[in-house]
């Protein structure tokens, strides 16, 4: 893609990528097609194995209570409480990735639905039924998505992206970039959260100065 775009490093499991997607819904509103935005998963804890702990579970449940805070987004944490529940984001991310063969906007709204299943309604994100049942709501067919999400050509492709967000010097999510310049270069529009109304300035400037 050579004309100028967002790509958006994400996650679907990252409590602070949820309390941004309002953030994603303005910029989509406001510049719709004329401003692309194409996401990346960042890979926030793929391939875990261990069940959570307690300790962990009450940890991540505060980190939800701050992103509630400077969101107002719900959040329940059942899907936490199940017995045996493991973290592992790799699931929800390849799922994102096999949505996004349909078109940038296919992922970036199954992104979202699968944010609102973990934290607003307590489903199991990390389950094949789940993430399937998700897709059949953009139009999917439910057994190709699932044989889809199984084969390894999508886990290697999921982990393409995470390969692309480390080399790209990503650390935390959610980060937004924006390019490229006359000179073929990315600038960052936001690194961690911040809210609309600054991230909309940012680029405005940003785009104003590319029209000079």
């Amino acid at each position: 893609m050579t004309e100028p775009h967002l790509i958006y490093f994400s996650d679907p499991m990252c409590s602070w990528c949820y309390g941004f997607s309002p953030v994603v819904d303005r910029i989509r509103q406001d510049y719709g097609r004329a401003l692309p935005i194409r996401v990346v998963m960042g890979g926030l804890r793929p391939g875990t194995e261990t069940p959570m702990t307690d300790e962990a579970r009450q940890s991540i449940v505060g980190h939800w209570v701050h992103v509630h805070e400077a969101t107002g987004l719900p959040f329940t944490p059942a899907a936490l409480e199940r017995p045996g529940f493991v973290y592992d984001t790799d699931p929800a991310a390849r799922a994102v990735v096999v949505a996004r063969r349909q078109g940038d906007e296919i992922a970036l709204r199954y992104l979202g639905a699968v944010q609102r299943a973990f934290y607003a309604e307590g489903r199991d994100v990390t389950a094949g039924d789940t993430l399937a049942d998700l897709a059949v709501e953009f139009g999917l067919d439910r057994d190709a998505f699932l044989a889809d999400w199984g084969a390894e050509a999508s886990r290697q492709e999921t982990w393409r992206d995470y390969a692309i967000s480390q080399r790209a010097g990503v650390k935390g999510f959610p980060t937004l970039v924006g390019g490229p310049n006359d000179q073929g270069v990315f600038g960052v529009v936001t690194r961690g959260y911040s809210p609309p109304e600054q991230v909309l300035a940012v680029l405005r400037d940003w785009i104003a100065g590319m029209a000079a």
